[in-house]
């Protein structure tokens, strides 16, 4: 994130909802899968039923925070006023996939090791069948959804609709700029992307059949796109009020239409970063040294968490007593070794991936380029 610097001694300012929208949702989807892979969790839902059931259930829509985050921060580097146009769309498309695809196919490779050596010590459906080369490859290429490969990780899809995502907000913008021709029309994108909200929310996103391409997500993404422009205080207040009726009116009748406990939290977090998306906060304290330190690496974090998860899993079945005690102990330390290797994976992958990126994209990158921040990082 692009912030003024801060004095000395002092972190740089840091957008704090966002980082606390990703800490938190972050630790929701380790503690998501923990429940929903066993067999540690199989044996402590008699012990803790109501929590086991949650968390391996309703608590999957924290994915809801991710998408619309990464819509907020899509608006805000590729259009920050919302005006149509974009002069390098595959150069930002290019880029995008170099950020999130490198780190992505590492954690994947150590995920398919992990499966590997966690079918030694146990026989659980969550251990997946030896890679294929083939496999790989559409894990590569971001495709693995779309052409029917099982994922080697829980969260792989996320990765690749992402993607998608913004490649059709870039693509669209580009789009937009063309129908414009030249001509100011600063309205342009946000109706496109409200047509786009409404089309996702009131067709595609009733059709579970569409859960591997972006239609089905893009009315959360769209949302926080809106939630940027939106946010804008320059605009002029009647400005303002038209740009969240926009985002409000299609999702709001998407509910009346369908009550979706998802898109409900995609509306509400749309809501909060309107309000308070843009302010900054600095790690000088604590706790918010904490939760942006936590925000900084949940890429990493959601990423890695998997093969973490199921190793202390396969090593839990093989080593732990049965009971719901020891092994809701075997949840926790696998909740905090996903944690502690998140932020290794930040620092020796992820980080070092990033730079290399970086220097091999910067002819690439058009001159009033802006970084591409990820939703998760």
């Amino acid at each position: 994130m692009n912030g003024a610097r801060g004095g000395a001694g002092t972190a740089p300012p840091q957008f704090g909802l966002i980082s606390l929208l990703k800490a938190g949702a972050a630790q929701l989807i380790v503690l998501h899968h923990l429940a929903f892979y066993g067999p540690m969790s199989d044996q402590v839902r008699p012990l803790l039923p109501a929590l086991i059931a949650w968390l391996g259930g309703p608590a999957r829509i924290a994915v809801q925070v991710f998408l619309v985050v990464s819509g907020f921060l899509a608006a805000k580097s590729l259009s920050p006023a919302g005006a149509a146009g974009l002069a390098d769309p595959l150069g930002a498309i290019r880029r995008r996939y170099a950020k999130l695809a490198p780190p992505f196919m590492a954690a994947t490779l150590l995920a398919a090791v992990a499966s590997s050596w966690a079918g030694n010590w146990m026989t659980h459906s969550s251990v997946s069948a030896p890679a294929t080369l083939s496999q790989l490859s559409a894990h590569a290429l971001l495709l693995h959804g779309v052409l029917g490969y099982p994922s080697l990780s829980a969260g792989a899809w996320y990765v690749a609709i992402d993607f998608q995502l913004y490649a059709v907000a870039a693509l669209g913008l580009w789009l937009a700029g063309r129908l414009a021709g030249g001509r100011a029309m600063p309205w342009l994108m946000p109706v496109i992307t409200t047509l786009g909200i409404a089309l996702s929310l009131l067709y595609f996103n009733l059709d579970a059949d569409w859960d591997n391409w972006a239609p089905y997500f893009f009315g959360s993404y769209g949302l926080g796109m809106m939630a940027w422009w939106a946010s804008d205080r320059r605009r002029a207040p009647g400005a303002v009020a038209l740009l969240l009726a926009m985002a409000v009116v299609p999702a709001t009748a998407a509910l009346f239409l369908d009550f979706r406990s998802r898109v409900a939290l995609a509306l509400v977090v749309a809501c909060l970063l309107y309000l308070f998306g843009r302010v900054r906060t600095v790690s000088g304290g604590r706790a918010w040294a904490a939760v942006n330190g936590l925000g900084r690496i949940s890429y990493s974090v959601f990423l890695i968490h998997f093969p973490v998860c199921l190793l202390v899993n396969a090593a839990s079945s093989r080593f732990v007593p049965e009971g719901p005690f020891w092994q809701g102990a075997g949840m926790l330390l696998a909740w905090g070794a996903s944690l502690a290797a998140g932020a290794v994976f930040f620092r020796w992958v992820e980080t070092p991936l990033g730079r290399l990126v970086q220097l091999a994209t910067a002819r690439d990158r058009p001159r009033s380029g802006r970084s591409l921040p990820s939703v998760l990082s």
